[in-house]
């Protein structure tokens, strides 16, 4: 499976329910489960964005519902990035003309 970091920032409507935001993660971790992919990490953080996932999916489509059944929600805005092992940058890297 692919591996993608997804940056999250929480909207006005998620900070003031932030105390529902553990419960909100479970039901993210749950949905991902349901498209196929794992939600492997969450880490809170500081800076530009409030939080990090790193998952596991099949594919993009896969990460790109999760990413807008999130969004709907209206408590976070993402931003989803594919991250490539260092076994894949070194495959990429080998196969370059």
């Amino acid at each position: 499976m692919a591996t993608y970091i997804t940056l999250l920032k929480y909207t006005e409507q998620g900070i003031k329910s932030i105390k529902e935001s553990p419960s909100r993660l479970e039901k993210a971790r749950q949905l991902l489960k349901s498209l196929g992919g794992e939600l492997k990490s969450f880490y809170l953080v500081q800076g530009r964005f409030d939080a990090v996932v790193i998952a596991e999916a099949p594919n993009d489509e896969v990460v790109a519902k999760f990413a807008l059944a999130s969004g709907s929600q209206g408590s976070v805005r993402t931003e989803t990035t594919r991250a490539f092992t260092e076994e894949e940058y070194r495959r990429i890297i080998s196969g370059l003309p």
